[in-house]
């Protein structure tokens, strides 16, 4: 066994080089490549993709791994190696049904549509971007019939994502949340305790801006010998090697809430990717546990740290001296407030913790509905208005701040959006049982320490790889499972605060 076991992990670090080259190639196209290169890059990720399937799929790494599964079984592994096993299983019997040809043309397709989305979102003009998502919806209904499904054809794709979960329990879920923020948002429309962003709006100059996100993401924890900050149209992170995490924001000279909040929250992501143990690179071991645990460390740092009266106790002295205009004259509670006013908007990416999850439980519903059949990719301009004003009350002026937003399914991520908001749910449940075991929490951000807080989520989160499913991560780190409770306590007593809420 110790020789196959040594053969196994030889290809796993092969798959794993070529998993991070294409990374490396894909992170390029978003924030360095030349608007000419889409076409040859296209070509370029979908031979590699296809390279790194048939690596997969290759009749000796199958028989590999279904040599450690059976060993597995027979509990005639440690516990370490179990888990890769087990998980390994889980991948290469989904990649198995996948087709090499299936595995191209998908790549190629969603790779040329980056640049085709770009262009139409900048002309806001849905038509031009149609028939590349028609051919996008094709094929990921395609995936979900190839690898199969119990009750949906969403379920197939959701698993990529949130491995385990089913649509249903994410419906139940996102049910629950909806019932509770509407009415609590309608308290808030309500309210007239006066919360506003204007006493912080201004002119930031961009190049300071940018000195002040690498700052805050140096101080909060983000290694930047193993990283680095760009900036994109849309921010994002991605790691090649928990050596090498690559993170971006985006800039508003007219606002500085928006890269600092991006910055935070990739750093987030970022941070989770280098706490993973380096000596199991390439191994599910090595890998986060799934999409919504990701999303709880982007959101904790985002918020719950980042929109927090600590962080900002910490922070905004630093901030008024870079940027004293308008800041000198507001106070410290004034610009709290203004960081946390809440205010339904168009844009997901830049929504207050109340109306965010409703962006989500937009995106979920009309993704799901596409991949169903219930719902053609022609209505999605009219189907996201209307839901745009039923769940936000917000009129969509037009489509590039409407249905063309979100990079997410010109790349195919069918599926991903619910993850959002589980990492909203994860992330309070997180950081109440953090706040448990550091009871001085608050006291060590408002001093600029964030090593206690980091430590604890090395500890029982970004250690463990996939050795746990997302369930039982929960479970173990906190002591209960998923209780959207903790998520509810946390915006009731914030925002009950801020808005004087009786």
């Amino acid at each position: 066994m110790a020789t196959s076991n040594s053969a196994l992990h030889q290809k796993l670090s092969d798959i794993a080089q070529l998993k991070s080259a294409l990374a490396v190639l894909m992170y390029d196209r978003e924030v360095f490549m030349p608007s000419k290169g889409s076409a040859p890059r296209a070509d370029m990720l979908s031979f590699l993709a296809g390279e790194l399937h048939e690596r997969v799929v290759a009749p000796d790494f199958i028989a590999l791994v279904g040599d450690a599964k059976a060993a597995a079984d027979a509990k005639r592994l440690p516990a370490d190696e179990s888990a890769i096993a087990r998980e390994l299983f889980r991948d290469v019997s989904r990649e198995r049904k996948l087709p090499v040809e299936f595995v191209r043309e998908l790549t190629h397709v969603t790779s040329e549509a980056y640049h085709v989305w770009m262009g139409a979102r900048k002309k806001k003009d849905f038509s031009a971007y149609a028939p590349t998502l028609e051919r996008i919806v094709a094929l990921k209904r395609r995936e979900a019939e190839l690898v199969g499904y119990k009750k949906t054809p969403y379920d197939a794709l959701l698993d990529v994502y949130e491995p385990y979960a089913t649509t249903g329990e994410i419906d139940a879920v996102l049910t629950d949340l909806r019932n509770f923020l509407v009415p609590f948002l309608a308290k808030i429309r309500a309210s007239r305790a006066g919360v506003s962003a204007a006493p912080i709006a201004g002119n930031y100059d961009v190049e300071k801006q940018k000195a002040f996100c690498a700052l805050i993401v140096r101080q909060i924890g983000f290694d930047f010998e193993a990283g680095r900050l760009d900036v994109s149209a849309h921010p994002f992170s991605t790691g090649f090697h928990p050596r090498d995490v690559r993170i971006t924001t985006r800039y508003n000279p007219k606002e500085v809430g928006e890269s600092i909040s991006g910055a935070i929250h990739e750093a987030g992501h970022a941070m989770y990717e280098q706490g993973l143990p380096a000596e199991r690179f390439g191994t599910p071991l090595g890998e986060a546990v799934s999409l919504g645990i990701h999303e709880s460390q982007s959101r904790m740092w985002e918020n719950m740290v980042g929109r927090s009266l600590p962080f900002w106790t910490y922070f905004y002295p630093l901030l008024q001296k870079e940027f004293p205009a308008p800041l000198v004259a507001v106070s410290l509670d004034v610009f709290y407030r203004a960081m946390n006013v809440v205010r339904p908007s168009l844009i997901r990416v830049e929504a207050d913790e109340v109306t965010y999850n409703l962006h989500v439980i937009l995106r979920f519903e009309i993704e799901r509905a596409l991949i169903e059949g219930s719902l053609g990719v022609a209505d999605l301009p009219r189907i996201w208005n209307a839901k745009m004003k039923e769940l936000l009350g917000v009129d969509v002026p037009d489509d590039g701040v409407g249905v063309l937003q979100d990079v997410h399914w010109s790349g195919g991520a069918i599926g991903y959006f619910p993850t959002y908001s589980l990492g909203n749910l994860y992330s309070a449940q997180f950081f109440a049982a953090a706040r448990r075991d550091l009871p001085d929490m608050d006291a060590q951000m408002a001093r600029g320490e964030f090593g206690g807080l980091l430590g604890w989520l090395r500890e029982k989160i970004h250690v463990h790889g996939r050795f746990y499913s997302a369930q039982e991560l929960v479970q173990r780190a906190t002591g209960e499972k998923l209780n959207i409770r903790h998520y509810a306590d946390y915006i009731s007593k914030k925002y009950g605060a801020i808005y004087e809420l009786p």
